[in-house]
């Protein structure tokens, strides 16, 4: 993955894709940011889906999507040296963006010159992290490579290795990259929910995941997020097993629907700005750009493209 071929041909539709995941990802994860607090205040606000004010900033989830979409822009593949060093960059320049304890330490450490592998490799005893932070940022790419779920499938996998060496932290970044590639397709083909689990079911690797997939496939689409989020998980331990089942869930309950979507999400809590981020990213692709309220974007702060 680190060679550097040419950029494809059709380099600027595939960027195109991607910067409308990356908008759906940002605001969501600056709406789902806005919904932290005292459970017994945040409560009602969702329930009477009361629109946080502005500005909305945005976390650690698009700042690091900004980096993923700045390499693909760059390289038209992930370029996994240089995805590490923008990670870096854009730590060092802004590092209270809500980033866990694990990324501060990988991050610092690729700041000071350490091998990404060795960094990334080492966390958890060697057992690299299983959170949900490669599946947090991964939705542009997926919208990159559509078409081709071979190479989403690798692309992610390759995306997520910089800081998650686990196979879950792995897992979670593919099901999400192929869930947002299967939502570019669904404005002509109107898949079902059940499709869209199928095609993530089958790209997604054996483990607690893809279990974890499984169970939400099987979970009603008319229940409820909260009791989805009980069965689920909603990103309460930040693992990929209890955040990427619940997201995919929610983006699947309402593919046509941007606002519908994120405010299902935001009623499971969790880890809300990252789980908010992932549907955001998956049902702006299938919902279209424009699904995505005018207020909502312009609140959300506006991003850094490039550093």
């Amino acid at each position: 993955m680190n060679d550097i071929p040419r950029k494809p041909d059709d380099s600027a539709a595939r960027l195109e894709r991607a910067l409308v995941s990356l908008e759906g990802l940002s605001v969501g994860d600056a709406f789902g940011e806005r919904f932290f607090g005292p459970h017994e205040v945040m409560q009602p606000l969702v329930e009477q889906r009361d629109v946080p004010r502005a500005p909305w900033k945005y976390t650690d989830d698009t700042e690091m999507a900004l980096s993923v979409v700045q390499v693909l822009e760059d390289h038209g593949q992930v370029h996994q040296d240089v995805l590490a060093r923008l990670f870096a960059t854009r730590y060092r320049k802004d590092r209270n963006r809500g980033y866990g304890g694990t990324a501060h330490d990988i991050l610092q450490k690729i700041g000071l010159g350490l091998p990404w592998r060795e960094v990334s490799s080492e966390v958890f005893d060697g057992q690299g992290s299983m959170g949900n932070g490669g599946a947090m940022r991964v939705a542009p790419l997926g919208a990159y490579f559509a078409g081709d779920l071979a190479r989403v499938v690798s692309e992610a996998r390759a995306s997520a290795e910089v800081t998650h060496m686990h196979p879950e932290g792995q897992a979670g970044a593919i099901a999400i990259a192929v869930a947002a590639a299967w939502a570019c397709q669904w404005p002509e083909s109107r898949g079902s929910a059940s499709q869209l689990f199928e095609v993530v079911l089958d790209a997604t690797p054996a483990g607690a995941t893809r279990q974890g997939l499984e169970k939400a496939r099987a979970w009603p689409l008319e229940a409820t997020p909260s009791s989805a989020a009980r069965a689920l998980g909603s990103g309460q331990k930040v693992l990929s097993e209890d955040t990427v089942p619940f997201a995919v869930w929610c983006a699947a309950r309402h593919l046509d629907s941007y606002e519908e979507a994120l405010w299902t999400t935001v009623a499971g809590f969790g880890d809300r700005d990252t789980t908010c981020a992932m549907v955001g990213g998956i049902v702006a692709l299938s919902a279209g750009l424009s699904s995505v309220p005018k207020a909502w974007r312009s609140a959300r702060e506006p991003l850094r493209r490039r550093v």
